[in-house]
């Protein structure tokens, strides 16, 4: 919660993939908050009314992955929006002439993006944008479990990397209202 706050202040890319993680983080505890307030919670040392405001936003979280239907797999609506949000902006500046830098990234990342999808019927029903977080999230995945990385991977996850990047440093701009199109 404090964490997820702070991000979506500074790097929505940052904070979009730290939601996805806590997504799974629930479903690893079978989206049960008392295991969670068990097991998990006083792994961060907070104290008790901290511990309690934690236990409340999972809470919260958990109800909601429930009605959305994502216990098993999915990630919440209000997840998704900000994937819709980054698309809208993505187009808008790939259309304006104006940021031919961030167009650069994205080029640069799209032979990437491109195989990542051939890859994978699912990848071909999600748009661009949220086939990058895929990659991001699934090699943080393999980071975290220390598992190995090709060189390709690497690659293709460094040049997805920068173009998510920009267009996470262009939504914040576009909240300051610093983005002409």
């Amino acid at each position: 919660m404090y964490i997820a706050e702070q991000l979506k202040k500074k790097n929505v890319a940052e904070y979009l993939l730290y939601m996805w993680q806590v997504e799974d983080t629930l479903r690893a505890y079978d989206l049960d908050v008392e295991r969670m307030e068990r097991e998990y919670i006083p792994m961060f040392g907070l104290d008790a009314e901290k511990s309690e405001e934690l236990k409340g936003w999972y809470e919260n979280l958990i109800q909601m992955m429930r009605e959305e239907g994502v216990t098993k797999k999915g990630h919440l609506q209000v997840n998704k929006n900000i994937l819709i949000i980054l698309n809208d902006l993505h187009a808008q500046l790939l259309k304006s002439s104006k940021h031919p830098f961030y167009s650069a990234s994205y080029y640069k990342a799209l032979p990437f993006i491109v195989e990542l999808r051939a890859k994978s019927p699912e990848s071909q029903e999600k748009g661009e944008i949220e086939n990058c977080f895929d990659a991001l999230y699934g090699v943080m995945l393999l980071r975290a479990q220390k598992k190995e990385i090709s060189a390709e991977t690497a690659t293709a996850i460094d040049h997805i990397a920068k173009f998510i990047g920009m267009l996470s440093d262009y939504y914040q701009k576009d909240k300051e209202g610093e983005v002409e199109f």
